[in-house]
């Protein structure tokens, strides 16, 4: 059965990066198309002698006319029954407003400046934003990190249907992540950061790993957090839900919330699922 990802957002979080990413991951990537002939292009693809099973479309390039079709256009293709998710991408207009500025491009709505054009585009697409499936914040991204966790989400090793889930650990200092369904706090386990041995070293290495999952906290917080995700996960995916993100912050993102990340990984794995860890603050 063929599946189908749509890519929208705001000008300059991304959308070119993320067609060509598809294109490599051997999505059928159509960019620009109007929304009117979604559907038709879809039944083409379900009906013709093509063999492509992946299609992605990137589409609201073409202002307030073009994302109100969208959206409509979007509900009609879900209800044929096909796998259809969305894909929004978005950053904050501080980090637009740079963009823009470094680029020289001008914004393709129309605004008294680049900071006003941008929030009169965020508007006109809060109704898509908020029916996307995944929303993807780019603002802390560059080029090969945005590619890397686009990878991650959609380079199919996912069976057709099944919920997506992806583990993020990050630090409180650098900011709650925007685009995440759960967010748990470990910052009440022993830190490895005033261990000097264990300083220098990431949650990902052996020592830092069993100093803090060997905790007597660690062991109950794992408990609590396995039994409640084991209730939530096939809830969620019963409900329909195609991607399922789960945060762990600690106070740097490079100890604690590696190590709890990684567990938990490992405790939805055992339920079935092929999650996908993401290490936001490790470098840091």
């Amino acid at each position: 059965m063929a599946e189908y990802l749509i890519v929208t957002g705001l000008s300059g979080a991304g959308r070119s990066t993320a067609a060509a990413t598809l294109e490599d991951l051997g999505w059928f990537v159509i960019d620009g198309l109007p929304p009117a002939l979604l559907g038709r292009v879809a039944e083409i693809a379900v009906h013709g002698d093509s063999e492509l099973e992946r299609f992605c479309f990137v589409a609201g390039r073409g202002g307030a006319e073009s994302v109100s079709e969208l959206v409509p256009a979007v509900e009609a293709l879900r209800a044929t029954g096909a796998r259809v998710r969305l894909l929004f991408l978005d950053a904050s207009d501080e980090v637009l407003v740079r963009r823009f500025e470094g680029t020289r491009r001008r914004h393709p709505v129309e605004g008294q400046g680049v900071l006003d054009a941008i929030r009169a585009e965020r508007e006109l697409f809060s109704e898509l934003r908020q029916g996307a499936d995944v929303t993807l914040d780019t603002s802390d991204l560059n080029t090969n990190e945005l590619r890397a966790r686009l990878v991650e989400l959609f380079s199919g090793s996912e069976a057709a249907g099944a919920m997506e889930t992806t583990v993020v650990s990050f630090g409180y200092k650098h900011g709650l992540p925007l685009d995440v369904d759960l967010v748990l706090d470990c910052r009440f386990l022993p830190n490895p950061y005033w261990i000097e041995e264990l300083r220098p070293k990431s949650g990902l290495d052996e020592e830092v790993r069993r100093y803090v999952l060997d905790q007597p906290e660690a062991v109950e917080f794992l408990q609590r957090i396995g039994g409640l995700l084991t209730f939530l996960l096939p809830n969620y995916a019963k409900e329909g839900k195609s991607y399922l993100s789960i945060a762990i912050g600690c106070t740097g993102g490079r100890h604690r919330s590696v190590a709890v990340a990684e567990a938990l990984a490992e405790t939805i794995a055992g339920e079935g699922y092929h999650p996908t860890v993401h290490h936001r603050d490790i470098d840091r």
